[in-house]
Formats: C-alpha cells, structure tokens, sequence
C-alpha cells in the first residue's frame, strides 16, 4: 500500500479510468520557476510585452510552458498511479492541444492501456494515458506514460515496514 492508498501492479487493469480528485492551479511563479531554472529562452514565457505582441495579440498573458503543464498533470494523477512506482519509463505521444496560462486550474484523469510483466519478478509495467484539463474543460495535456510499479506479493511486507499504514502508525516512527 502506498502512504495515501497507491496501487500495486495487480490494481490495475485494462480500460481501468482515474479521475484524480485533487486540481492545481498554476501560479505565476511555477511557470517562471521551471522555464528559467531550464534556461528556456523563449520568451512567451516569461516577457509580458513580448506575449502581448506575440501572433497579433493572439495570447491575453504568458504562456505556461508545456513541461510545467505537464509536470502538474502527471504530479495529480501521482496518488492514484505512482506511489508505488520503481521508475518512469518513458512519455510518448505528448501534445499541448490548448495553451495554459497563470491562473488555470488543471485537472487530469488517466486510462490504462497495457499491464504486463516486466523482466524483473518484483515489479510490472503499466502504460496509461494521461489527460489534462484547465477550469473550463478544455484539454490542454494528453500523453502516454509507462512506468514500472511494485507486485504486491513481492513488495507488500517489505512496505508495511517503513510506511505508515492508517491505525498503524506506533512504533513505525512516524508519529500518531
């Protein structure tokens, strides 16, 4: 069990959907954060004139950039897929359909497409869709994701150790 509920490799299933109960709003200093840190020197990003003028006008403020987008959307689908995930594996298909911008608010949601044995015998593979959309509904993230991920009969025990499980927390060291 991951430490808020996470699922184990024989939770998921083909055709399985999350719609991940928790939104994001992107501030004005996650964009500015993420693009500069990157040294993204496209300046839709960070320069407000330059947004302005950019297409005739075409965007009303900077643009979030694409990786903060979807930073955020994977980061809220995290509780329900990847609390007991060994590693990312990889992104495929990733498209920006819809400009973000300071003040949005994402959502995303995730169907499974592929669950397989891995070459190791203490984990899957799980291969998902993740999609992302703003406040108004609008789809501004849609990527695959495939990611390795705990077998419970391998890691459960192992686990119970050191996260704290609900009613369980004594002499775990994690407090009550």
């Amino acid at each position: 069990m991951g430490i808020t509920g996470g699922n184990y490799f024989e939770d998921f299933r083909v055709g399985q959907r999350f719609v991940h109960g928790r939104g994001r709003t992107v501030s004005e200093l996650d964009n500015y954060l993420i693009t500069l840190m990157t040294l993204n020197t496209a300046q839709a990003h960070f320069n407000r004139e330059y947004a302005a003028r950019l297409m005739g006008g075409a965007f009303p403020e900077r643009l979030v950039m694409g990786a903060v987008t979807m930073a955020v959307c994977i980061g809220l689908s995290s509780e329900d897929l990847s609390e007991n995930a060994i590693a990312d594996l990889g992104y495929t298909g990733v498209a920006f359909p819809n400009p973000v911008f300071h003040g949005d608010t994402l959502y995303a949601e995730t169907e499974v497409l592929e669950v397989r044995d891995a070459d190791r015998p203490d984990a899957g593979i799980v291969r998902c869709r993740v999609t992302g959309r703003n406040q108004d509904g609008k789809t501004v993230f849609v990527g695959e994701r495939a990611f390795l991920v705990k077998k419970r009969a391998y890691w459960e025990e192992r686990d119970r150790g050191f996260i704290p499980v609900p009613g369980q927390a004594e002499g775990h060291g994690f407090g009550v």
